[in-house]
């Protein structure tokens, strides 16, 4: 997979922790390479078996073709236009913030949203595909082209999808320390 060709070595995660966990990378270089068809249902196919509260799966990713993919790509504030063109693959992360079951507020949605991304990362690093997340996004248009109701859902996020350009010069980033994230009292 390509992240055996990156030096992770930077990264002082816990010597149990699975290394699926300490290569997941967010590159801002891809190679423009087509994602096929049973990667991208694979892929998305992990999402759906991710925690939620109630299983409510509130998330919905919604994804470019190539048919669509100028208009994604110009949904990206200006920013992140300039690397993001070479993704072979833009999407959108949109959260339901009410239960289907009962129309109540879903506090969790966001939480359980998080918890299917990180399931698409973990699906795409292990088909040797990077995922990167992005607030930059021009949110209000997002919701216009789309169709989202936003007193029923949320945009949580933009993000690419492909295989990293490893020729790009790129650095691996590091983590804040385990005590900084972790506290037992």
């Amino acid at each position: 997979m390509s992240e055996q060709h990156k030096d992770f070595s930077v990264r002082d995660a816990v010597d149990t922790v699975a290394p699926l966990f300490v290569n997941r990378w967010s590159p801002r270089a891809y190679l423009q390479e087509a994602i096929s068809d049973q990667d991208l249902a694979t892929i998305f196919d992990a999402a759906r078996w991710s925690p939620s509260c109630f299983n409510e799966q509130p998330w919905q990713f919604i994804t470019s073709t190539p048919t669509s993919y100028g208009k994604f790509l110009s949904l990206l504030v200006d920013a992140n236009q300039a690397w993001a063109k070479t993704a072979p693959l833009i999407g959108f992360v949109v959260a339901s913030k009410t239960f289907a079951r009962n129309g109540n507020e879903n506090m969790h949605a966001d939480f359980d949203t998080g918890s299917a991304w990180m399931a698409v990362n973990l699906q795409a690093l292990k088909l040797g595909y990077y995922a990167h997340g992005m607030g930059g996004i021009e949110y209000d248009q997002v919701y216009q082209a789309f169709d989202i109701d936003p007193a029923t859902h949320q945009v949580i996020c933009g993000f690419t999808l492909g295989k990293v350009n490893l020729a790009a010069d790129e650095e691996i980033t590091t983590r804040k320390p385990l005590a900084d994230i972790w506290r037992q009292v």
